[in-house]
C-alpha cells in the first residue's frame, strides 16, 4: 500500500501520539496502589477494547462479510491483545518497570520487522536499522538508569521469567499491530480493524476482569484510575494507533512507540518525584535520534534524480 510522504508523516505523529498517552499509564497506576498489576492491564485493555468496539459498531456490521473473509488475522490479533496486557504487567511486577518496559517495548520493532520479513518478504533498510539500533540502545541505558536508581529483583529466577514475560509482551504487540494493518491492506477501514480486534480481545480479558478487579470499586480513586486507563491511553491512544498504522508499517509503528518510556520516565519525575541520572538522560536522547530517523521521509536528504531512482527499490523495503 502506497502513501504519500505527508500521509507518511501524519502516520508517524498519530502513533507518536499514541505513544505519548500510553506512557502516562504507570504514573497513573500509582494512583491506585491497592490493584494489581494485571486487573489494571484488563481494565485498560479490556475496557478501551470494548469501546473501540463499540466506537466502530456500525462499521463493524457493514464490513462483517470482508471481516468473516479475514477471520484467521482477526482471531490472531484478538488472542495477541488478550495476552498482551497480562504478560506487560506480569513482566514488570517480575523484572521491574524499567527492565519489563524495555523488554517488551524494545523488542517489538525487532519482532515486528521480523514478522513483515518472514510473511511479507520486507527488506530492511540500513536507515531503519541504525534508527531501531540508536531507539534499542536508548532502552538499554534508560533500563540501566532505572535499574539504578530503583533497585535490582533479588530473584534470579524471577528476572528470568520476567524478561520471557517481557519478550511474550513485545511478540504480541508486534502481532496484533501486523495483522491489523494487514487487514487494513485488505480494505477493512482502520477504526473497524482495530475495533473488531480489540473488541473480540476484550471480550477474552473480561473473565480476567472479573477475578481480579474487585479492587477497582473499593474506592473513587480506584475507579477514576481504571476509566482513565481504559478510556484515554487504551481509547484515543489505539484510535490514533489505528491511524498511523494504515500509513506507516508496523515495524515503523512500533519502533516510534519506543518514546513512550521517555514518557513515563518524564512524568516519573515531575509527578512521582523519582531522579533520573546521566545515563537515562543519555537513552532519552538516543530514542530521540531514534525518532528522527526512522520517521523522516524516505528521501530526505537526496537530490530529486537520487528520489527517482530509488523509488522503485523502496516500494517494497522498510524506511
Amino acid at each position: 500500500m502506497n502513501v504519500s510522504p505527508k500521509e507518511r508523516l501524519l502516520g508517524s505523529l498519530a502513533v507518536l501520539i499514541a505513544a505519548i498517552l500510553w506512557g502516562t499509564t504507570g504514573t497513573a497506576a500509582t494512583f491506585a496502589p491497592g490493584v494489581s498489576a494485571i486487573a489494571i492491564g484488563a481494565v485498560a485493555m479490556g475496557g478501551g477494547g470494548l469501546l473501540q468496539a463499540l466506537l466502530s459498531a456500525r462499521g463493524i456490521r457493514q464490513s462483517q462479510d470482508k471481516l468473516r473473509e479475514q477471520l484467521p488475522l482477526l482471531l490472531l490479533g484478538a488472542v495477541a491483545v488478550a495476552i498482551y496486557p497480562l504478560a506487560f504487567y506480569a513482566s514488570m511486577r517480575l523484572a521491574g518497570v524499567a527492565i519489563g518496559t524495555v523488554v517488551s517495548i524494545g523488542s517489538a520493532p525487532l519482532l515486528s520487522a521480523l514478522i513483515e520479513y518472514r510473511l511479507e518478504g520486507l527488506r530492511l533498510t540500513l536507515r531503519w536499522m541504525l534508527g531501531a539500533a540508536l531507539g534499542l540502545a536508548g532502552m538499554v541505558l534508560l533500563c540501566l538508569a532505572g535499574g539504578s536508581s530503583h533497585g535490582i529483583v533479588d530473584s534470579g529466577d524471577q528476572m528470568l521469567h520476567g524478561v520471557l514475560l517481557g519478550l511474550l509482551a513485545g511478540l504480541t504487540y508486534a502481532l496484533y499491530s501486523w495483522t491489523a494493518r494487514r487487514m487494513m491492506q485488505r480494505g477493512i477501514a482502520s477504526q473497524v480493524s482495530m475495533g473488531a480486534t480489540f473488541g473480540i480481545g476484550g471480550l477474552l480479558l473480561m473473565p480476567v476482569l472479573f477475578a481480579t478487579g474487585a479492587p477497582l470499586l473499593a474506592s473513587w480513586s480506584n475507579a477514576a484510575v481504571g476509566l482513565y486507563m481504559a478510556l484515554v491511553p487504551m481509547l484515543l491512544g489505539y484510535l490514533c494507533f489505528g491511524h498511523g498504522l494504515a500509513r506507516v508499517p508496523a515495524s515503523t509503528a512500533t519502533t516510534i512507540t519506543l518514546f513512550e518510556p521517555i514518557v513515563a520516565a518524564g512524568l516519573a519525575m515531575v509527578i512521582i518525584g523519582e531522579r533520573f541520572t546521566a545515563l537515562g538522560w543519555a537513552g532519552m536522547g538516543l530514542v530521540l535520534a531514534c525518532l528522527v530517523i526512522i520517521t523522516a521521509p524516505a528521501d530526505w536528504g537526496s537530490s530529486k534524480r537520487t528520489r527517482q531512482q530509488a523509488a522503485p527499490a523502496a516500494e517494497n523495503s522498510l524506511p
